[in-house]
C-alpha cells in the first residue's frame, strides 16, 4: 500500500476528522496564569497554529489536579474557573477548521515541592525526589481526577483529550518496574501497574461518550522503561477499542533504540509493526522538514506530531504544502523571530533553556 498523502484527511473511530496527517505537539510554554487559567500569550500561541493549518491543535500539558503541577506558568483543568479561558480557546481553535484537544496531565514525583506547597505524590516513595508513596484511594482519586478533566474539556467544547502516559510524569512512573515498586492491584506485574492508566481510558470513555476523540502519549525509553513492555502496552491501547490514536513521542524519529538488544533498526518500526486495529498512530521526534514527514507516513506511521518545527513556524504545514521541499529554517533563532511566530516573553525565556535554539543577543552599546 502507498503512503497516505500528508494532506489526506485522517478519520477516528470517535469525533470528526483531522482535515491532514499534521498534529500539534502539546508543548511546554510556561505562558498560562499562576492559577491555571488561559493567559493571553498562550491562547495567541495556540490559536496562531490553528490558523497555520494544523488539522489537531494540541495545548500543552494541563493538570489534572493543583498538586499534580509540573512546571511554573502550567495550563490548568482541574477547577471549573479554568472552564471562562478553555472555552474561548476551543471555539477559537475549531473556527480556523482545526481540531481542539487538551492534553491531560499530571507530573507525579517531578511535582517541584516548592511549586505545589507538598511532597510530591509517586506509586512509590521515592528519596531522590522528596516524593511518598500513594495509597490505593489516592490512585482511585487521581483516575477520578484525569476523567473529571477531560469531561471538563467536552464542557469547554474541546473535540478532545489526550493521556499523557510518557515522559517520566505519573503514569510513566506506574508504567516502570523501577519507579514502581508497589504490591497489591497497582504495582508488580505490568497488567497491574498498568491497571490505572486503562481504568483512566475506560472511564473517559464512558463518562464522555462515542462521539468524543481520545488520544494516548507514550515514550518507550527512559524514565525506568523497558521497550518490550511499552510495545505491549501500546498494542493493548491500540486494540481494545478506547483510543482512537496512540502518539508515540520517540525523541527523535530517525533513531535506534537506546536498549542494545533491540538495536539495529529503527524505533519507529517497533510500533508501526504493531497491530493497531482501528486506532490511528501517530509519532513525535526532531520532524522538521517535508521530507522527514512524509517518511513517517512511508514508514507506517498514519500522522505526525510536530513540535520544534511548530514553534519555528506557526504555518508548518501551509509552508510544507506550497514546498514539497520545506525544511524548518536554521538554528539558533533571534528572540525576534519567536516574537513573530507569536511566542510570549516567558515562552521565549523558556526556549533560551534550549542548547542551540536561541541566538545569543550582543548588548546594547
Amino acid at each position: 500500500m502507498p503512503a497516505p498523502n500528508l494532506f489526506a484527511p485522517l478519520t477516528f473511530a470517535h469525533g470528526p476528522a483531522m482535515k491532514n496527517r499534521f498534529m500539534l505537539a502539546p508543548l511546554t510554554n510556561l505562558q498560562s496564569h499562576p492559577d491555571g487559567r488561559l493567559s493571553e500569550d498562550e491562547f495567541r500561541w495556540l490559536t496562531l497554529r490553528a490558523k497555520g493549518g494544523f488539522g489537531l491543535t494540541m495545548s500543552c500539558a494541563a493538570h489534572v489536579q493543583r498538586e499534580g503541577q509540573g512546571f511554573p506558568g502550567q495550563l490548568g483543568i482541574f477547577s471549573d474557573d479554568h472552564l471562562e479561558g478553555l472555552t474561548r480557546l476551543a471555539a477559537a481553535i475549531k473556527a480556523e477548521g482545526s481540531l481542539a484537544v487538551v492534553q491531560l496531565h499530571h507530573a507525579g514525583m517531578r511535582s517541584p515541592k516548592d511549586l505545589i506547597g507538598q511532597a510530591p505524590m509517586c506509586p512509590s516513595e521515592d528519596a531522590e525526589t522528596g516524593a511518598r508513596a500513594m495509597t490505593d484511594v489516592e490512585v482511585e482519586w487521581l483516575v477520578q481526577a484525569f476523567v473529571d478533566a477531560a469531561d471538563r474539556a467536552r464542557r469547554a467544547g474541546f473535540d478532545g483529550v489526550e493521556v499523557h502516559g510518557a515522559h517520566g510524569y505519573i503514569l510513566a512512573q506506574f508504567l516502570s518496574p523501577e519507579i514502581n515498586r508497589r504490591s497489591g492491584r497497582y504495582g508488580g506485574s505490568l497488567a497491574n501497574r498498568s491497571r490505572v492508566l486503562f481504568e483512566i481510558l475506560q472511564g473517559i470513555r464512558d463518562r464522555c461518550g462515542e462521539s468524543f476523540n481520545l488520544g494516548l502519549r507514550l515514550s518507550p525509553e527512559r524514565f525506568g522503561l523497558k521497550l518490550a513492555e511499552i510495545r505491549q502496552v501500546a498494542e493493548q491501547a491500540m486494540t481494545c477499542g478506547l483510543i482512537d490514536y496512540l502518539d508515540m513521542s520517540l525523541w527523535d524519529v530517525a533513531k535506534e533504540p537506546v536498549e542494545e538488544a533491540f538495536q539495529g533498526r529503527p524505533l519507529i518500526s517497533y510500533f508501526t509493526e504493531l497491530p493497531r486495529g482501528d486506532t490511528r498512530l501517530g509519532v513525535a521526534g526532531k520532524i522538521t522538514t517535508a521530507e522527514q514527514a512524509r517518511a513517517c507516513l512511508e514508514a507506517g506511521a498514519d500522522f505526525v506530531l510536530i513540535g520544534r518545527g511548530a514553534i519555528l513556524h506557526h504555518d508548518f504545514p501551509k509552508r510544507v504544502a506550497a514546498d514539497p521541499d520545506f525544511r524548518a529554517t536554521a538554528l539558533p533563532v533571534t528572540r525576534q523571530h519567536l516574537r513573530d511566530e507569536g511566542l510570549g516573553p516567558a515562552f521565549i525565556d523558556y526556549m533560551q533553556t534550549w542548547k542551540g535554539f536561541v541566538a545569543v543577543e550582543e548588548p546594547a552599546e
